[in-house]
């Protein structure tokens, strides 16, 4: 018998995959499942991308960039931040990832020993906490709290510090609130921070997913931080895994030293597909899509509040509303499990995001499907909530 590692062992699924799994089921025996559950845009990939990478293949640009990735692309991302977030950001401090998530392993590599603290937010993406543990840190959890919307502030962030907490990550907009932090608020955490001998990671995959301000980016504000960004939300790459991070000059040698034995590379495909994600034709199409996604955020919205369902957050950005359903129900997972069931309608329970939060109160719905399947879901929703 082949014994598993601690870290394997311990290392928990998304409760949601369950609910994914009887969803696929009810699929296969014929059942219409309409899916607020996945965390993912439902667009294709821009046609211009897709043109690049058919491109860079057939032209036999297939061979491995540098580790940080193709010079051309470092530049495009630091001229992007510069034409559209007004930061300017040397080409030389953007380091190009497979996915946001290896842009956190890096950075997580790169500043934790065994046994440092990284605070995280709760409720916050899931996988951070493992990624914390993969290199030996401890997560510590900054608990944030319902009548503040979840919103994160700064006292609280240093009220969380401890004497072995090394780094803090938080997410503008965030999953699973769709919370947005001010890119001067950022930058005021991360000279706090900074003075703590500490550094802030900002994650900004949702960058440019934004509904009641414009996207902005902490970098516009100060050098002082982490950024790791990503082409799979707004640029709907999701399936092609690249992202970047960006950070202060002195991290990025040892960044492409452990990208060098990590990854060796990102995908050169991708890469250039995402050359030209960044130019003026396909940001044209994403900001339609932006447009459509901010309709269905209104559909959603107002959905809700008809049904008198709370959403707890403010939810200025990416795809998510977090709803309270604690009036019907004291067990979210038990509430989605039902409601999959019943009304065949898959929505992601709150203890995915944290523990610390009271996640049985709460559920999290994306809107990415069309409005006519929005306006479903909420007619089903409507009738399940009825016969409870």
């Amino acid at each position: 018998m082949i014994t598993l590692s601690q870290y394997a062992q311990q290392i928990p699924p998304f409760h949601v995959m369950a609910l994914l799994a009887r969803a696929q089921q009810l699929a296969e025996q014929g059942h219409d499942v309409i899916h607020l559950e996945v965390g993912e845009p439902d667009f294709a990939t821009p046609p211009a991308v897709l043109k690049a990478v058919d491109e860079a293949v057939s032209h036999g640009r297939t061979g491995y960039t540098p580790a940080g990735g193709l010079p051309a692309l470092r530049q495009a991302i630091a001229d992007d931040y510069r034409r559209r977030f007004d930061a300017e950001v040397d080409p030389a401090r953007v380091v190009v990832t497979p996915g946001a998530s290896g842009a956190l392993q890096l950075a997580l590599a790169a500043l934790i020993n065994p046994g440092d603290g990284v605070l995280l937010c709760d409720p916050g993406y899931p996988c951070n906490r493992q990624f914390v543990k993969l290199v030996g840190g401890k997560p510590q959890s900054v608990v944030l709290r319902a009548e503040q919307h979840f919103v994160l502030d700064q006292q609280q962030l240093l009220d969380a510090w401890q004497p072995d907490t090394r780094l803090a990550m938080v997410a503008s907009p965030d999953n699973p609130t769709g919370n947005m932090l001010a890119p001067e608020r950022l930058a005021d955490m991360a000279r706090a921070v900074r003075a703590r001998d500490g550094m802030l990671l900002v994650d900004e995959i949702y960058q440019g997913l934004c509904y009641e301000r414009p996207a902005g980016s902490v970098l516009a504000h100060t050098d002082e931080v982490l950024v790791i960004n990503s082409f799979s939300k707004y640029f709907c790459m999701t399936g092609w895994r690249l992202g970047w991070l960006v950070a202060p000059p002195s991290l990025v040698p040892a960044l492409e030293r452990i990208a060098q034995n990590l990854f060796l590379a990102p995908s050169t495909p991708a890469q250039y597909g995402a050359l030209a994600a960044l130019e003026e034709e396909t940001l044209l199409v994403l900001e339609q899509r932006h447009q459509l996604l901010a309709a269905r955020r209104h559909c959603l919205l107002n959905g809700l509040a008809r049904l008198g369902l709370p959403v707890v957050s403010r939810a200025e950005g990416a795809f998510y509303l977090y709803v309270d359903v604690s009036a019907w129900t004291d067990d979210s997972f038990a509430f989605c499990a039902d409601l999959l069931e019943k009304a065949k309608l898959a929505v992601t329970p709150g203890l995915d995001f944290g523990e610390g939060h009271q996640p049985q109160r709460y559920i999290r719905l994306a809107y990415t499907c069309d409005e006519q399947r929005l306006e479903q879901a909420l007619g089903r929703l409507k009738q399940y909530l009825e016969s409870l």
